[in-house]
Parts: structure tokens; C-alpha cells; sequence
């Protein structure tokens, strides 16, 4: 969203940082997959910026991507949100040789390593952000996506986080 995520932060005493910004919702949709080659068990992140709420179709789209991509077969471990449900049907209809999906729990976000891209993103990266505008927004939030895309370590930590193994 275009309200920033407030943290505390350091300052100089007497100089209390203040972020100016005004009631402001527009926002951006990111979606994304955090993937292993089985392999060289090297990870990636690949992700997408919407200007809208994410639906079926965003979804499918996104994973159609990911198959172009990834050569092989691949499974799909992901949360119950319906925009993944719906998504999944027709994907599994197209891909289903190539693709394995499994759900994770329902209500487990710490279950899922994207989850902790966004904790990342959102409660370090961006904390105290003020965007203009949500082009401005897009880009931030892109540049430090790609920066956290180059970072090996940081990428295993939120698989360790989630409790999965790789």
C-alpha cells in the first residue's frame, strides 16, 4: 500500500524522524515463487507486480511463466488463497504431466517461505517508505526484489524460517 510500514528507527536526540504521507490506499499486487533445482539446490525468486487485486487468471498466467522457465517437472507447494484454487484446475488440466501441486495447511503463513519474502520486504526493506505515487511504489519495491533475488543466503534463510526443507 501507499501508507508506509512504520518502524522504529534511529535518530539524533531531539530530532524525531517524521513521515509525511496522507490517507492514501492504492495499492500493488506481487506475486511470486521462491524455486530449488533439485540438483544444484540453488534457489530463485521470480515475481510479478499487479495493479490489481490477484485473480485465477493472474495466477495461471504467473505459472505459465514459471513452466516456460523451469524445464522439467515441477511441484507447486502452495497456500489455499481462492485466487490459487480457482487457478489450479485448469493449470493441473493443461500441465498435469508436468505438474505436481501441493497445498499447504489452511491458516499456516509461516509454513510458506514466500511469506517471508514479503515479512522481509515489507518490515525491512521498506519499512518507513514513503512512495509519491504507486509507480514510484512498483519500482521500489521491484529494485529490492531483484536485489533480494542475488542473495543466496538470505533465500535459504526463508526456507529455514518456514520450516521446510529443501
Amino acid at each position: 500500500m501507499l501508507q508506509p510500514t512504520i518502524r522504529r528507527t534511529w535518530a539524533r536526540k531531539g530530532q524525531t524522524p517524521i513521515l509525511k504521507c496522507y490517507d492514501r490506499h492504492d495499492r500493488l499486487t506481487v506475486i511470486s515463487a521462491l524455486t530449488v533445482s533439485p540438483q544444484r539446490q540453488r534457489l530463485g525468486l521470480l515475481f510479478d507486480i499487479l495493479d490489481h487485486n490477484l485473480a485465477g487468471e493472474d495466477f495461471e498466467l504467473f505459472v505459465r511463466r514459471l513452466l516456460r522457465k523451469i524445464r522439467g517437472p515441477v511441484t507447486l507447494v502452495i497456500d489455499r488463497l481462492n485466487a490459487h484454487r480457482s487457478g489450479v484446475r485448469a493449470l493441473l488440466e493443461r500441465y498435469g504431466s508436468r505438474l505436481q501441486v501441493e497445498w499447504l495447511p489452511p491458516y499456516a503463513p509461516e509454513l510458506n517461505p514466500t511469506e517471508h519474502v514479503w515479512g522481509h520486504t515489507k518490515t525491512g526493506d521498506l519499512a518507513n517508505f514513503v512512495p509519491d505515487d504507486v509507480y514510484h511504489l512498483g519500482r521500489k519495491v521491484s529494485s529490492r526484489l531483484r536485489k533480494t533475488q542475488s542473495d543466496q543466503r538470505l533465500l535459504r534463510s526463508f526456507f529455514k524460517a518456514s520450516r521446510l526443507r529443501l
